[in-house]
């Protein structure tokens, strides 16, 4: 089993003016930039200094033509609040973080939008620590990895690149985009991003992806499998990128999936398939045995960041600092190699105004590790199992342990699923010695704070 990486995302410092206008606009710092596709139409100039939420809400409403009503649907809240947020009257207040983000979702944004979006509301990124395509890169050695994987994989070059919570799906899209156009041609390439409504009509799924694809306006799944194939049959080699698989209701995903796989089969060598999601994506790869939609394709986990990697995201994200190893390293063990609490532990460090530089003495602060272990990334994904009874008790003793039992390829223990594609358990070692691990004391102290909390309740 392959290595898995979990990611997250750091807060970054708002300031917060109110205009003559009554809109509220978030002054931030530190946003880290994403390295994705740009939007399919291009967005008015707003300065990130200057970011209004309303305005940015407004824009990419009228983008896909979404009304308030269906945006208020999708998230639970009233058309009346919507408006509010779009006319600038209020702004999300700090439990509504999970709105917003269902909204970028249903708005189909990028993680550069939905990281713009968000920040522009008070709140911190959903996907952090990706860069742009600025000298080095991260993590190239395993995106060499997983193309030439895919060139050599016969007779069927279908890949699922699997990631856990609060990274991209994929990560560094775009990177990926751009290496498929150098290996396969621009007019070859395909990315499709399914739509995020649950309430999707099958037509207007397929009528969406067909549009992304520059197939024309397909009507149904039948006439979206036609057009691909007939570019097949044309003697196209083509690559197809399907990003955020785990977007829109479990049938839909499987007929794409479906359609996908057929046409991969009846052309062989011909349909090259990368699939990015999580969990869901592989279910439909693990749950049937045989029977499974792509039990045919080959699978990878986005990878722990090396010590390099982490040097080069720090440099990125702070430029002015100086980052020795030492320091990124004790940072590294702190957090587990979890990027949100190692973005965060930077995040920390940098507020502390040392001017004399960082070293590892200040790593170790026992008030740096317990400001990790209040990140609200780690509680999202313990609440929910340690406010139900029967899961508590599990909770607390998977806490209690260092080694979590042996890693395996599909997770059928449910609690160790959900901790595992939440980022806060890993993979460590390979083949019949892989076994499960916390990722660091950290997110065991996070765990034991969120039984303690609930059991006060």
């Amino acid at each position: 089993m392959s290595r898995c990486f979990f990611a997250a995302g750091g807060l970054s410092q708002m300031t917060i003016r109110a205009s003559q206008s009554r809109r509220i606009l978030f002054h931030f710092f530190g946003f880290w930039p994403l390295f994705f596709r740009q939007p399919s139409a291009p967005l008015p100039l707003l300065s990130m200094a200057t970011d209004s939420f309303a305005d940015l809400l407004s824009i990419y409403m009228r983008r896909i033509r979404a009304s308030a009503s269906g945006v208020a649907t999708e998230i639970g809240l009233s058309r009346e609040a919507v408006n509010n947020w779009r006319n600038g009257v209020s702004v999300p207040n700090p439990r509504s973080r999970d709105r917003v983000v269902a909204c970028t979702r249903y708005l189909r944004l990028t993680e550069t939008e939905s990281n713009r979006l968000l920040s522009a509301a008070g709140f911190a990124p959903e996907f952090p620590l990706q860069v742009e395509s600025v000298g080095a890169q991260p993590f190239a050695a395993f995106q060499d990895k997983v193309f030439a994987q895919l060139a050599q994989a016969v007779p069927y070059p279908i890949s699922m690149l699997l990631s856990p919570a609060h990274w991209g799906q994929p990560p560094f899209r775009q990177e990926l985009l751009q290496r498929a156009r150098a290996q396969y041609g621009e007019a070859s390439v395909l990315h499709i991003q399914p739509p995020y409504s649950v309430s999707t009509a099958q037509a207007d799924y397929f009528f969406a992806i067909g549009r992304q694809c520059g197939l024309g306006e397909v009507a149904s799944d039948y006439e979206f499998e036609s057009a691909l194939e007939r570019r097949l049959l044309a003697g196209e080699r083509i690559f197809c990128l399907v990003s955020r698989f785990e977007q829109g209701t479990p049938a839909l995903r499987e007929t794409l999936a479906g359609i996908l796989r057929s046409l991969s089969e009846m052309h062989s060598g011909r349909l090259h398939l990368l699939l990015c999601g999580g969990e869901a994506l592989a279910d439909l790869k693990y749950r049937s045995g045989d029977l499974s939609l792509l039990n045919i394709a080959q699978v990878n986990h986005w990878p722990d960041p090396s010590l390099d990697d982490l040097m080069q995201l720090a440099r990125h994200r702070w430029p002015e600092q100086t980052w020795t190893g030492p320091v990124v390293a004790a940072l590294q063990a702190l957090s587990g190699g979890h990027p949100a609490l190692f973005e965060e532990g930077l995040q920390w460090l940098v507020d502390q105004g040392i001017d004399s530089g960082v070293n590892e003495g200040h790593v170790s602060s026992p008030a740096l590790r317990m400001h990790l272990a209040s990140s609200p990334r780690l509680w999202q994904t313990f609440l929910p199992l340690a406010q139900a009874p029967a899961t508590r008790t599990r909770l607390q003793q998977l806490l209690q342990a260092d080694d979590l039992g042996r890693a395996r390829p599909y997770l059928q223990d449910d609690e160790l699923r959900s901790l595992f594609w939440g980022n806060l358990i890993h993979v460590r070692g390979t083949g019949d010695a892989a076994r499960l691990h916390w990722r660091c004391a950290t997110i065991r102290d996070a765990g034991s704070m969120v039984l303690e909390s609930c059991s006060n309740v």
